[in-house]
């Protein structure tokens, strides 16, 4: 019965592990990429919308992005998105396409990366912690509840720390590879 429960949990786990990588690949390490922007959210038509549902993005140069929106009114939404979002972007708009380019990152930069980094890891880790102790809570009520057996709850207990372990760590890895992306010059 529990091990569907913890079935699940690795289901959500992954989840949160995607969620992390996508969060992590808009983190800008030095080269242009049209994921760096593609999920900022724009305020347009009385709704927020990522730009990659408001334009094409494309990275023609390894140190610039190039932005043409199908609909030429949002032009001016995305330029401002862009410019407040916390990245440190400052687009130009030419006729009817928006300029990006990105600059080459200085070791302040680097640092405040890390942090930006270091938030997002901390969100999956806690994230992970709740979704345990949730799972963990289901298994105490069918203790309670004679569903399982006592020996069954703790055989529970330890299943289910091997796997939030075995996701801490995958976590940490990404986390890892991600800031000696960003600390190489």
């Amino acid at each position: 019965m529990y091990q569907e429960l913890i079935k699940n949990l690795k289901i959500d786990f992954n989840r949160t592990i995607e969620y992390l990588k996508s969060e992590l690949a808009s983190l800008q390490v030095g080269r242009a990429n049209p994921s760096l922007i593609e999920n900022i959210k724009v305020n347009c038509y009385n709704q927020e919308l990522p730009i990659k549902q408001l334009a094409a993005i494309s990275a023609p140069e390894p140190r610039l992005i190039i932005i043409r929106p199908w609909d030429k009114e949002v032009i001016r939404n995305i330029e401002m998105a862009i410019r407040e979002s916390k990245m440190g972007l400052n687009p130009m708009t030419e006729d009817d396409f928006i300029r990006v380019n990105i600059p080459a990152l200085n070791e302040e930069r680097r640092k405040e990366l890390v942090k930006i980094l270091q938030e997002k890891t901390e969100e999956c880790r806690i994230s992970v912690r709740r979704q345990r102790g949730e799972v963990w809570d289901r298994i105490q009520a069918m203790e309670q509840a004679k569903e399982i057996s006592e020996d069954e709850k703790f055989r529970a207990k330890d299943e289910l720390q091997k796997v939030v372990d075995e996701y801490n760590k995958k976590i940490e890895e990404i986390n890892k590879k991600k800031e000696e992306e960003i600390m190489t010059v």
